[in-house]
Order: C-alpha cells, then sequence, then structure tokens
C-alpha cells in the first residue's frame, strides 16, 4: 500500500482493485450472493472505521474476507430464523474465522474462476448465465450488463436476480466441475471472460478508455481456463487478450485522450505479448477446431505484423472477417469488415456497406457505426455529412475519452 496517500483512498484503491476477488471468496464460504454483497461492503465500511486507528494489516485482502466472513455469518444466523437452508449453511460455518494471515492469496483469486464456473451452471439459462457472471465475478454495473446484451436495465435486474435464486434453490455447487461438465460449460465461460475484457479494454462509459482492472482480471482468468482445458478456442481466446493488450501503452496519450490506430507509436507494442499471442494464435489455427476467438486473433496478429496502417494486409483481414462471418454473423463484424474493406478498396466501397448496414437499424443506437460512417465521410472531403455522423455518435457515447475525440474530429472539420 502506498503510505503517502489517505486511508480512504487506499481503501477505494483496494476496493476497485480487490472487491470482486473478496466478493467471489465470500460466495463460497458464504453460500448466498446478496448477503455476501452486503458482507462485502460492511468489511470495507469496518476497513474505513478500524484502519485509520489500528493501521492497515499486512494482508489487506485476507483482512477483508475474514471481517466480511463474520459479518456474513451473523446475518446468515439472524435470517436462519425464518429460512431453514440460510441457517443450515449459518451453521456450516460456525466455527471462529482462521488467522487472516493464513488464508491463501493463490486459494482467494481462483476463487473468480470457481464463482464463474457457478455462474455458468446448465441449470440456468444461457444469457442469465453470462448476465450473472459479468454483474456478480467482474462488478459491472446492470446497466453495462444491459448495454452488453442491448436489454432495459429493469429486465436485465430481474434476470440477475432470477439466477441467483436458481443457484441457492438448486443447491448449485460453487466449485469447478469435473473434466467432462467443464468442456460443457467452456463456451458460456469463455464468452464471460470476452466480455469481460471487452469491457476492460474499451470500457462503454466512464472517464476512461481502459479499465485495466477488468482487463488484467480477464487475462489471469482466460490463463486459468487453459490450463483447465486446452481447447483451440480457450488458446484462440488468451491470444486474442495478449495481442490486444500488447497496444495498450500507445491507446492512450497521457491525458488518457484516444489516439487512433494509424497515430499509435508501434515502437510502444509489447513485442513479447505479441510473439506470444502469435504462437497461440498459429497453435489454433493448425487444430482446425478453431472458432471466432481464433480468428479475431488471427487478424489482431495480422496488425502487430504490420509497421504502419498503409502496410497493414488489408486483404488478409477481409478475408478473416469473411470467415468470421460464417461463425459470427453479428452486425458488429460486418461493421469491422466494412472497414477493413475500406481499407483496402478505398472509403467509398467501405461506405456503401456501413450505409447498408446502418439503413437495417440494428447498429442505429451504436456509436462506433455512426464514428466510422463519420470518418469515411471525412476521408472523402463530405465534411457535412462527416460532421452529422459525428454529433450522431457524440450524443451516443458514454465514455469521456471518446466523447471529447469526437469533439476534436467536429472541431478539426468544421474549423
Amino acid at each position: 500500500m502506498d503510505s503517502t496517500k489517505s486511508i480512504d483512498e487506499q481503501v477505494a484503491e483496494l476496493y476497485r482493485s480487490e472487491s470482486r476477488r473478496v466478493l467471489a471468496t465470500l460466495i463460497r464460504l458464504l453460500g448466498d450472493f446478496d448477503v455476501a454483497e452486503e458482507s462485502l461492503q460492511e468489511a470495507f465500511q469496518a476497513a474505513l472505521e478500524q484502519w485509520p486507528q489500528e493501521g492497515i494489516p499486512r494482508n489487506p485482502r485476507a483482512w477483508l474476507v475474514s471481517t466480511g466472513r463474520f459479518k456474513g455469518i451473523d446475518a446468515l444466523r439472524r435470517r436462519g430464523r425464518g429460512d431453514a437452508l440460510l441457517g443450515v449453511v449459518a451453521e456450516d460455518y460456525r466455527e471462529p474465522t482462521a488467522d487472516p494471515e493464513g488464508w491463501d492469496d493463490e486459494t482467494i483469486q481462483d476463487d473468480q474462476l470457481r464463482l464463474i464456473f457457478t455462474c455458468c451452471h446448465p441449470l440456468l439459462p444461457q444469457e442469465a448465465r453470462i448476465a450473472l457472471a459479468l454483474r456478480e465475478v467482474c462488478g459491472l454495473t446492470t446497466d453495462e450488463v444491459a448495454r452488453a446484451f442491448l436489454a432495459a436495465p429493469q429486465a436485465m435486474k430481474k434476470r440477475i436476480a432470477r439466477a441467483k435464486e436458481r443457484i441457492r434453490a438448486e443447491r448449485i455447487p460453487y466449485e469447478i466441475p469435473s473434466r467432462t461438465e467443464l468442456a460443457k460449460r467452456l463456451d458460456a465461460v469463455l464468452q464471460v471472460v470476452y466480455l469481460v475484457y471487452n469491457e476492460g479494454y474499451a470500457a462503454t462509459a466512464g472517464d476512461t478508455l481502459i479499465r485495466r482492472n477488468l482487463s488484467e482480471d480477464a487475462l489471469y482468468l482466460c490463463r486459468l481456463v487453459v490450463d483447465l482445458l486446452p481447447e483451440p478456442e480457450a488458446i484462440g481466446l488468451l491470444a486474442l487478450i495478449l495481442l490486444h493488450e500488447s497496444r495498450r501503452k500507445a491507446r492512450a496519450d497521457e491525458n488518457g485522450d484516444v489516439i487512433p490506430l494509424e497515430q499509435q507509436d508501434r515502437t510502444l507494442w509489447d513485442r513479447e505479448r505479441i510473439e506470444a499471442g502469435v504462437s497461440l494464435v498459429l497453435s489454433a489455427l493448425q487444430s482446425g477446431r478453431f472458432g471466432s476467438y481464433t480468428l479475431q486473433a488471427a487478424i489482431a496478429a495480422v496488425h502487430s505484423a504490420a509497421a504502419s496502417v498503409e502496410a497493414t494486409d488489408w486483404a488478409q483481414i477481409v478475408r478473416l472477417y469473411d470467415m468470421l462471418l460464417e461463425r459470427a454473423p453479428t452486425p458488429v463484424v460486418e461493421l469491422n469488415r466494412g472497414i477493413a474493406v475500406a481499407m483496402r478498396d478505398g472509403p467509398t466501397a467501405g461506405l456503401a456497406l456501413i450505409d447498408a448496414l446502418l439503413d437495417r437499424g440494428e447498429l442505429a443506437d451504436y456509436h462506433p457505426a455512426h464514428a466510422v460512417r463519420a470518418d469515411l465521410n471525412r476521408r472523402l472531403g463530405r465534411t457535412d455529412e462527416a460532421a452529422a455522423s459525428y454529433r450522431r455518435a457524440l450524443t451516443l457515447a458514454r465514455q469521456e475519452p471518446e466523447r471529447r475525440f469526437l469533439k476534436k474530429r467536429i472541431a478539426e472539420i468544421s474549423g
């Protein structure tokens, strides 16, 4: 911990970096999502009250787990008077909490993976599994989860609540399943890791472009999944994350403002991660059993091999997007393919594809689509149309660095 910062500042940093790991362990120990969430908040409140007098413990994370567990057991006992299941859980954990220094750091971290597999149990509907994992494992807000599914926040809140109740009612075990069962849940688990990484790589809202804690959690969890089940798509997803992470330092300036791909200093790209990612994606492709994550990683690998945007093999990227569309025919993939076509064949060709896509209405409220249309019109010298599309993108963007970038583009073409 940084002794130059106040206790409040250090607790706030701990909450950002450790709260999801602490919550995962509390859910395992207490057996109830809601009680664990309440206990987490109470543990951090206790830290704010006690640490100024007692000092910050040597292992803050373990202290928070221990404190949260005590408070959770008390809550379970109180609720147990009217709820037989919670009463049994409380009795199961009635023994004194062990010395906080004895908590195993690796076990606490791995609880996140256990929780993902619990959330992705086959008894839960597919969308509910992923929504619950994003909310509970990774700390995305209900609004953020709703945006990932293009759903209303209230509907998503109810979906998550029903999933929690199902886990409790069915007594779904909090564990990493057997290898056979693990394979059945792999697709859902990989989708969770992928969505978490996306939110970390390019946050949907907020003051920063990158949510580093989410990116690092996704990378850590993906490595664990590959260790458990080294299937080609798990390897492909790990490759994708490594290749995207290799560009992190070049994606924003010292003020946190967006640096477009064509302006990035590629000497800042992490060559070690690029080499690791390329090796993994080649392994996944050679298996012949690859899917959308591996193909996305292959596209990222082509970018990583180029010295500049102009030197990029855009024809190869278009071919890879064609293959990706066969496996994942989504509007966002079509949008990205349109960008690649514009780079290969010119902005007019790309704009025709983007306009047709927007005319279908599926991306009407997706600000990157309007930003792409604006950029292509800008490259064609159609400043009025470009400005209109930039303004439309600005009304939809929720992330401050992207909003600043769009305002800058509007000022450039309007001046």
